[in-house]
């Protein structure tokens, strides 16, 4: 008697469930949770000594994002951020150097088709939606504010 299709994909699905490894959950929230809130705490010791040294909060802020991106591009550019993102998981894509190592890491990746055609048009592959997006919803959302505000 010949087996079907549906009893081999099942014996398939059985076989791939024995042989997957199971994820460290508990682990892996850790990790993330402990180089999330560096990245974190960093940015803020940045933002307490740039207040400390009479920087208003808008000029702080502004400054530990702008170095918050440069530690993410250059880490990307050094070969460490995947590194720290195989580590980390979720906790390495903290939204200012996450966006940084996409922008950074999509560019390297087209570097070897030029300047225009690969860095270039290439660079906002990953990030373009982010950016195109978050604008569209920030419009919404102003506008909503505007209308229903106070």
């Amino acid at each position: 008697m010949k087996s079907s299709g549906s009893e081999k994909k099942k014996e398939y699905d059985k076989m791939v469930q024995n042989t997957s490894p199971k994820p460290k959950l508990l682990i892996n929230c850790v990790k993330a949770f402990v180089v999330g809130g560096a990245i974190c705490v960093l940015g803020q010791i940045i933002i307490n000594v740039l207040k400390y040294w009479d920087f208003n909060k808008d000029d702080a802020a502004m400054i530990t994002s702008m170095f918050l991106i440069f530690l993410g591009s250059l880490f990307t550019g050094l070969d460490l951020y995947d590194s720290l993102g195989e580590f980390a998981g979720a906790g390495s894509i903290i939204p200012i150097t996450g966006f940084a190592n996409s922008i950074v890491a999509s560019a390297i990746e087209f570097k070897k088709e030029g300047y225009v055609l690969g860095v270039g048009a290439k660079m906002f592959t990953i990030a373009g939606p982010v950016i195109v997006y978050g604008t569209i919803s920030s419009v919404v959302v102003g506008i909503i504010y505007f209308f229903f505000g106070g």
